[in-house]
């Protein structure tokens, strides 16, 4: 299929800090991608250069196939970004931010498309409001419609639920989902982690401007975390030696032990069994992105 982006040998430096360090990057047409990394870790930097709002050092960006510096317009068109920061304009109403927006792509009569999007953002009763007027969550809302108010095809999500409340967080997923459905590429950025594994079926992970990570959701999850047992006994005493090898305290009398396969239980359950320690509760703990992230971090 085709790139919707394309990011070769990308690198950038602000004086002694190298944010991006040679960056090599295909999102395909119609994927949710997810881009994770810690602060600092040279995201942000990445998606301004896509925007063209950085020019990279060294290294080309492609937006649906067109050159971010050559091609500017056509490249920019094709792209909606959400930025982290709540910037605005405190003058106007939110419908007339949504209007002026449209126009900076020469876009008129759009109001269809934005009373749709201040429904499906729960936005219409605000659509009269001053900017300066809402909330920081409101604020949030409307700089997603910004970025859907031309209809791009690439829409790259930078912290979008950052101190948004459970409800709008749900509802945006849900739009956002409804985008993906109908073609629209979908890069996410985040350090709500559940929210990646549940989204994106793809995911780069970033460490000092370098990708360091880069598979399906499914395989990071399978070849870099594993179940585990949790266990907490209801007698105190010292585990197996053989278990107590392998095992994490996490609290007096409770216990993490981690698991190749759901074989090993049996073989567990019967050393607590003959050392004489019995079981007050147990859980068997799937492996999460959080686990497959710190694992690469520290590996990277």
């Amino acid at each position: 299929m085709n790139a919707a982006i394309r990011v070769r040998q990308v690198a950038k430096r602000y004086g002694k800090v190298q944010a991006l360090a040679g960056v090599d990057l295909d999102v395909t047409s119609g994927e949710f991608f997810g881009l994770l990394g810690p602060n600092g870790a040279g995201k942000t930097t990445l998606i301004s250069a896509l925007a063209g709002l950085v020019r990279p050092d060294q290294g080309t960006l492609e937006v649906m196939g067109y050159d971010v510096i050559r091609q500017y317009r056509d490249a920019r068109r094709n792209l909606g970004v959400v930025p982290q920061e709540l910037v605005f304009d405190p003058f106007f109403t939110v419908r007339e931010t949504l209007r002026l927006q449209s126009g900076y792509f020469g876009i008129r009569h759009n109001d269809d498309w934005i009373d749709e999007i201040l429904a499906h953002l729960d936005l219409t009763p605000k659509a009269d409001a001053n900017m300066r007027a809402l909330s920081g969550g409101m604020k949030r809302r409307v700089l997603v419609a910004q970025a859907l108010v031309h209809r791009p095809p690439v829409i790259v999500l930078d912290e979008p639920t950052a101190g948004v409340d459970v409800e709008l967080r749900q509802g945006l997923w849900q739009f956002v989902r409804r985008l993906n459905q109908a073609g629209h590429t979908i890069v996410l950025t985040t350090h709500y982690l559940e929210e990646a594994e549940t989204l994106c079926g793809r995911i780069a992970m970033m460490k000092a401007g370098r990708v360091v990570a880069l598979d399906t959701t499914a395989n990071l999850l399978r070849l870099h975390s594993q179940h585990s047992l949790k266990i907490r006994l209801a007698n105190a005493g010292a585990l197996p030696e053989r278990l107590a090898e392998r095992a994490k305290s996490i609290a007096p009398g409770q216990f993490v032990l981690p698991l190749e396969s759901y074989d090993e239980m049996g073989g567990i359950f019967a050393a607590l069994q003959a050392a004489g320690l019995s079981i007050d509760d147990f859980d068997l703990a799937k492996p999460d992105l959080e686990d497959v992230f710190v694992a690469v971090m520290a590996g990277a």
